[in-house]
């Protein structure tokens, strides 16, 4: 395997959720260039519609499809959308997340806690079901979820979103037992404070931000296409002997001693 032939997605099928915010979008970009054929979902159908056109002046076949992943009979609909122009799904990227609250658990409203499952977790359940079946029927297969650094530590202002994104790092894990003999692989990634619209509270206060690169021992933020890289490897050939680990993207944050 030389290096273009372990990172070539040359048709292959590629669905991501989330796919219009800035991983997401990266993630697509990524895929596209390596020569996937790709369908990209948000809620949002005219930015879909809009990174579907972007995508297709790179030469590649993308199409977009507006889904509520809270609803699963939104996302039945995108996954026979998909099935229907390309035939299969061979790499299942879900990435849509949110953190609608922030402060101690016991302040978070019952709207708070389902919002913050419902997508950051239980869609990706839906997803998985939905799609790996498939995958597996024909012995080949990579999931990759978004996970985050949150998951991993304990968390004052978004522990919500904290035990949502641990259960992504968890259901990779299982996925990747209940699968793995059947060929398809599952993936998490766990980013840490990425150059987004995401990490706005972060970027609009300069002394937190401060605090914050202080323990980041690469001493920025990350950039979407860093994640992005990692998930290409997650999806493609060169990542084949990968699969039930929960990668960090994070500049060293987890394992610095603030120092």
């Amino acid at each position: 395997m030389n290096v273009a032939s372990g990172f070539d997605l040359d048709g292959k099928v590629a669905l991501i959720s989330g796919a219009t915010g800035g991983i997401g979008r990266a993630m697509a970009a990524q895929f596209a260039a390596a020569g996937a054929r790709l369908i990209v979902s948000s809620e949002d159908a005219g930015a879909c519609a809009q990174l579907a056109v972007a995508l297709q002046g790179q030469q590649a076949e993308v199409i977009g499809v507006a889904a509520d992943v809270t609803r699963r009979d939104e996302l039945e609909q995108l996954v026979a959308t998909a099935n229907a122009r390309f035939g299969r799904i061979d790499i299942l990227c879900c990435n849509a997340g949110v953190a609608p609250h922030s402060g101690p658990l016991h302040t978070a409203s019952e709207r708070d806690w389902t919002l913050t499952i419902d997508i950051n977790l239980r869609s990706m359940v839906w997803l998985t079901s939905l799609v790996v079946p498939a995958m597996a029927e024909r012995g080949e297969g990579a999931v990759i979820l978004t996970s985050s650094l949150a998951g991993l530590r304990g968390n004052k202002a978004i522990g919500l979103y904290a035990i949502a994104k641990a259960g992504c790092a968890q259901l990779a894990r299982n996925l990747a037992v209940e699968w793995g003999p059947r060929n398809v692989r599952a993936n998490a990634i766990s980013p840490g404070l990425i150059d987004t619209d995401f990490a706005r509270p972060f970027k609009g206060d300069e002394a937190l931000l401060r605090r914050r690169l202080a323990a980041t021992p690469l001493r920025r933020m990350g950039r979407v296409e860093e994640v992005a890289g990692v998930a290409l490897l997650l999806a493609a050939p060169a990542g084949g002997f990968i699969t039930g680990q929960n990668i960090v993207v994070d500049g060293g944050t987890l394992i610095s001693d603030g120092n």
